[in-house]
């Protein structure tokens, strides 16, 4: 019986009711009546301009990300699924800043709601840097299904895993 192992702080009577649909083979059908639809935003720009719409509708006063793109050294095993990073350097004899944006490239493949999900984390981070409780209630006003779709995503992961091995 396989672990979930994308579920470590989790309640176990929610994990073992996950654990018992992954075993009896019913969580693949039912992610995907949940989430049926893959989406469009399968290149650098697509993404860019996705990350630039969510930020302009949330975070009006937020500076844009000078870069935003899939990358492959990102990975839910590694424990990362994007980052959101700032560079500093020195320019005559001023410090600029810029900050980047770098989403796992297997949410090419996921439904629209994950890369959103993953999209507002990301962005929620130039306002708050750690994972505290104003983190997560900026995540919650801009996407209120925040905390149910990070649960069905680690589901997502653990039954991909299942069907690759």
């Amino acid at each position: 019986m396989p672990t979930l192992k994308y579920l470590p702080h989790y309640p176990p009577a929610l994990v073992q009711q996950a654990q018992a649909l992954f075993d009896s083979g019913e969580l693949g059908a039912l992610l995907r009546s949940k989430y049926p639809d893959d989406h469009g935003v399968q290149t650098d720009k697509a993404l860019y301009q996705f990350v630039s719409a969510l930020k302009q509708r949330h975070l009006k006063n937020a500076p844009l990300p000078a870069k935003v793109l899939y990358d492959n050294q990102q990975h839910p095993l590694k424990g990362t699924l994007g980052t959101n990073t700032t560079i500093s350097r020195v320019q005559g004899g001023r410090l600029k800043s810029k900050s980047e944006i770098r989403i796992a490239s297997l949410f090419r493949e996921l439904p629209l709601p994950f890369l959103q999900m993953i999209v507002v984390h990301e962005l929620a981070h130039l306002k708050v840097r750690d994972h505290d409780k104003a983190f997560y209630q900026l995540c919650c006003h801009m996407q209120p299904d925040y905390h149910q779709l990070e649960f069905d995503l680690r589901l997502w992961l653990n039954w991909r895993e299942q069907r690759r091995d």
